[in-house]
């Protein structure tokens, strides 16, 4: 059975995952992960969505303000061993659905240009690559996309 709950930073379950997140995150980033995990702090981030699955916590996202009308998806997680079965997909819809409701009018996100299965996701649903932006701007690790929200009634 799979859950989507939504919840924020302080929720109990968070640690886990975003410790792994974290943990893979400094192996691809390498030798940049520290200016990208500056970006990334818990406290920063009010809104996130834990996938459950079989009463296990296994993959998270977040969204959060980056200016008026634009949603930031944020700390996109699936466990490796949950991987491969549309479960990111479900999150990041779910967080889509929640940026509409709070009257966001597009999705944008960052990630790395190594990774290669992030990219496809995004791809796979409906984000478009553009220029990076604001703090990623020149950064040549970083692909940036956006994504037009549908509004929600």
């Amino acid at each position: 059975m799979i859950l989507l709950k939504r919840t924020n930073s302080e929720d109990p379950d968070l640690p886990l995952l975003v410790k792994q997140l974290d943990e893979e995150l400094a192996v691809t980033d390498g030798d940049d992960h520290a200016f990208y995990d500056q970006f990334n702090k818990l406290d920063r981030i009010k809104n996130f969505i834990i996938l459950y699955q079989d009463d296990l916590p296994v993959g998270c996202g977040a969204i959060k303000e980056y200016e008026l009308g634009i949603a930031e998806v944020k700390r996109m997680f699936v466990m490796p061993e949950s991987r491969g079965k549309g479960l990111a997909s479900l999150i990041l819809n779910e967080l889509e659905l929640w940026a509409a409701k709070l009257s966001f009018k597009k999705c944008i996100l960052e990630t790395g240009i190594r990774q290669s299965d992030a990219i496809k996701l995004y791809k796979k649903n409906g984000y478009k690559i553009i220029p990076n932006y604001g703090q990623y701007a020149g950064m040549e690790e970083s692909l940036c996309f956006e994504k037009a929200l549908i509004p929600s009634e």
